[in-house]
């Protein structure tokens, strides 16, 4: 899965469903969640924020763009981290990262 945007633009959000293993939405009531996005082949992030959960029962999330986050054309790879209400921590994509593309804009 890719998702594009251009450089300085904050609209779409970045929105997808989290699955499980078996390809099943988690449940992700009275969880909290983030987003992670680094240059592609780095290991610094260049985001790490709160993101928003629109529906816990089928594993909806979004993020919403600042403009220092899409500043910098480039490939990155992006995941969100979910701590659950127990304490315990998962990653989405856990067997990949979700590739993002800001593109140049022309003015």
């Amino acid at each position: 899965m890719a998702f594009f945007i251009k450089q300085n633009d904050t609209s779409p959000a970045f929105k997808a469903t989290l699955k499980d293993g078996l390809d099943a939405a988690v449940d992700l009531t009275g969880a909290s969640i983030r987003f992670h996005m680094r240059p592609t082949g780095d290991t610094t992030a260049k985001v790490d924020a709160t993101a928003v959960i629109e529906d816990a029962d089928n594993g909806v999330v979004y993020y919403n763009w600042v403009a220092a986050d899409t500043d910098t054309i480039g490939s990155y790879e992006a995941e969100f981290e979910v701590t659950f209400t127990g304490g315990e921590i998962e990653t989405f994509p856990n067997n990949r990262f979700v590739e993002v593309e800001i593109t140049d804009d022309i003015a």
